[in-house]
């Protein structure tokens, strides 16, 4: 159990690792949602490709979106994109950087799906059994049929019980020669997506080095300014909270006419330790401007405070807190 834990930890802490094994639990889970898979092919001309191909690319671009749903980061990335510009400037190449991190991992349940559908082949034998060449493979003197019961016939290819043209075709020769084309098409998915993975973590950064840091810096610095705000608004909104409700009982305590009982001295210290947590910001309506000034208008990435106080800071000070504490709050957060 401490070794489960002490797993968990660590991938807690490092959200890369986190997210890579998201998406291998999910690739697995894609390879195994094939084999539960009860595929039926319609064995209808009509209705074999649709099925087919609906099979092959409809499975993976639902496990394509889902890969964006389970990345805590897309909420991150479509807020940074829709903020207002306000005191600091958005950076198109860290959007771009960020886009593309969460698609690579998205792209990796897909692809395992795509892979074991075509070298599987079943997929694709439905899909194309009306394709195959009769006058390679089938028997060319077999005639009197037209194009149209010629297709019902090949349509019955996948379906055993049902297929009636073994003298047109034999079975497996048109499944063997489907399955094979479906079988390279499969590798050479493979081969592809593995080159293109080489080249995007192995090449990207070799030539574009400085942008590549740059944006992996500022990817970075976004998702911890984030965590870091929300524990902060956490930690005041518990506060807040406390001191509100200790307020609440000793008004009660008062108009009760219980004037006689006092809270220890260690209530009472607690009570100021957590009113020092608030950092001047005791009221609702400054904290609701607060929020919203921190949606429009982040403060710039500076850490000098003279720019704090004669800039973005002038737009939410309350003249009845001390200007010193609002620097030191925005400077914590």
């Amino acid at each position: 159990m401490d070794k489960f834990r002490m797993i968990f930890q660590f991938l807690q802490s490092n959200q890369e690792s986190f997210m890579n094994g998201i998406c291998g639990i999910m690739a697995l889970a894609s390879a195994q949602m094939y084999v539960a898979f009860d595929f039926k092919c319609p064995c209808l001309p009509d209705y074999n490709l649709a099925y087919g191909m609906g099979i092959l690319f409809v499975p993976p671009l639902v496990l394509f979106l889902l890969g964006f749903v389970m990345n805590n980061n897309v909420s991150m990335l479509a807020e940074e994109w829709k903020r207002p510009t306000g005191k600091r400037q958005k950076d198109p190449a860290v959007l771009r950087y960020m886009f593309c991190s969460m698609a690579q991992r998205a792209m990796i349940a897909p692809a395992v799906w795509i892979s074991v559908t075509l070298l599987d082949g079943e997929c694709f034998v439905c899909a194309f059994c009306t394709s195959v060449p009769i006058e390679k493979l089938g028997n060319v003197s077999y005639t009197g049929l037209s194009e149209k019961a010629m297709r019902r016939i090949l349509a019955q290819i996948p379906c055993t019980e049902i297929y009636s043209g073994q003298e047109l075709i034999a079975r497996e020769v048109a499944i063997r020669y489907l399955r094979c084309i479906s079988q390279a098409m499969g590798w050479s998915f493979v081969l592809l997506m593995t080159l293109l993975a080489f080249l995007v973590r192995s090449l990207r950064p070799c030539f574009t080095q400085a942008a590549f840091l740059k944006s992996k810096y500022w990817s970075h610095y976004i998702d911890i300014e984030r965590k870091l705000f929300d524990e902060t608004c956490t930690e005041h909104a518990k506060s807040f909270a406390k001191v509100c409700i200790q307020q609440f009982f000793e008004g009660m305590n008062k108009d009760l006419g219980m004037g006689h009982s006092h809270f220890p001295e260690k209530a009472s210290s607690e009570a100021g330790e957590e009113k020092e947590k608030l950092l001047g910001i005791m009221d609702q309506r400054t904290m609701n401007k607060l929020l919203k000034n921190w949606h429009k208008c982040k403060p710039p990435l500076c850490l000098n405070q003279e720019v704090l106080q004669n800039g973005w800071m002038g737009e939410i000070i309350n003249p009845h807190v001390p200007r010193k504490e609002y620097v030191t709050y925005y400077s914590k957060v």
